[in-house]
């Protein structure tokens, strides 16, 4: 996955332009490579983007300063998510993090990027969003798979799930569902670039429900998680130390 304030809590690194190539899940990289998966998480991870997206940019050049590069691929959340349990790929990218995926990733520092969740309504149909536990009788749209922010998932409300991002706003938009929990900058990016017609009746609520910190996380079926982990640290720590880090975010900014 991780204020979306269009979702950058931005602390920096360069833009390593670079197309990404396709690939199928492998077991085993070639030395120095890693085989590494996303979702379509726009404009945070996406394939529209020659670098993709500015996490994946982030990821890439952090890793390339210590000698390893990425062979990326995308997949449906839920898909991805059953092949790193399974050990198909060494890494992810735009991941939040909970207990439960803490079992089968390691996670070093985050991206520096945070998502800012919370609800898309439609603007004939605002709901105060103040106390979730007032949202019950409402039909909430979430994505399959997804790690939503504890509180939510505490008030256990309706919800009602999509494969993505889109398909949510898009059932907002029919009326088959009352809100759209999603990142804010996503939703602001899918509607100028994606649902453009829908923009004038859907509209966001506050105040949002959690910032989610975005990472990279590592498979731990793979024995060179930890030092992959360390490797990471440390290329963060060299970008942001020396602006890198905050000159791609700035410029990440504009995206959103």
């Amino acid at each position: 996955m991780p204020h979306r304030r269009h979702a950058l809590a931005l602390l920096a690194a360069p833009a390593l332009a670079r197309a990404i190539p396709s690939m199928a899940p492998a077991n085993s990289s070639a030395e120095g490579v890693l085989r590494v998966v996303a979702t379509e998480f726009p404009p945070y991870t996406t394939q529209e983007s020659s670098e993709g997206g500015p996490a994946i940019a982030i990821a890439r050049a952090a890793l390339a300063r210590t000698g390893l590069t990425l062979e990326m691929d995308f997949r449906p959340w839920s898909r991805l998510i059953a092949e790193l349990q399974r050990g198909l790929w060494d890494g992810v990218i735009g991941v939040w993090r909970n207990p439960e995926r803490e079992g089968y990733l390691s996670f070093p520092q985050p991206l520096g990027i945070a998502n800012r969740i919370g609800f898309m309504a439609r603007s004939d149909r605002r709901f105060d969003v103040r106390e979730l536990s007032r949202l019950k009788h409402l039909r909430i749209g979430i994505v399959r798979g997804y790690a939503n922010p504890p509180a939510f998932e505490q008030a256990n409300l309706q919800c009602d799930e999509a494969l993505d991002d889109l398909g949510n706003l898009r059932k907002l938009q029919a009326g088959r569902i009352d809100l759209a929990l999603v990142d804010k900058g996503v939703a602001a990016y899918l509607l100028r670039r994606q649902l453009s017609e829908a923009a004038a009746s859907l509209v966001w609520l506050e105040p949002s429900v959690a910032d989610m910190p975005l990472y990279m996380a590592f498979n731990r079926a793979h024995a060179a998680h930890g030092s992959r982990v360390t490797a990471f640290n440390k290329g963060m720590a060299e970008m942001q130390s020396s602006g890198q880090l905050a000159r791609l975010l700035m410029r990440s900014a504009e995206l959103m």
